[in-house]
């Protein structure tokens, strides 16, 4: 399974960017999608999450201003990031919880490649 996120720039404090990011795989389903992020000098930090039922979660630090969803039938999970602030700034990166149908079921967690995100003040 592979995940491919998009979306990330610069913008201007106040502004909007949206993230999206892409599983990719044969014969798999995804459950639960997430987006982190990591500023530097930081740990990697939970942003959101959404289950296959649309069930989401998010940090205290973004509730009311980014919004995660997702388009089952694409794979895809997005993070619309609006009133966007500097401390925003970080790279982006989506995870995926899957299971894998083979031989055997495999069940594994997926994170794809970052993208930056640069507020500036």
């Amino acid at each position: 399974v592979q995940l491919q996120a998009s979306g990330g720039g610069l913008v201007q404090a106040g502004g909007s960017l949206r993230l999206s990011c892409v599983a990719s795989g044969s014969k798999i389903t995804i459950n639960t999608m997430s987006w982190y992020r990591q500023a530097p000098g930081e740990q990697r930090k939970l942003v959101a999450d959404i289950t296959s039922a649309g069930d989401t979660n998010y940090a205290d630090s973004v509730k009311g201003r980014f919004t995660i969803s997702r388009d089952n039938a694409k794979n895809t999970v997005y993070l619309q990031m609006n009133s966007l602030k500097p401390e925003d700034t970080a790279v982006y990166y989506c995870e995926a919880d899957y299971l894998a149908w083979g031989p055997e079921i495999v069940a594994g967690r997926t994170t794809g490649q970052g993208t930056q995100v640069t507020v500036s003040s």
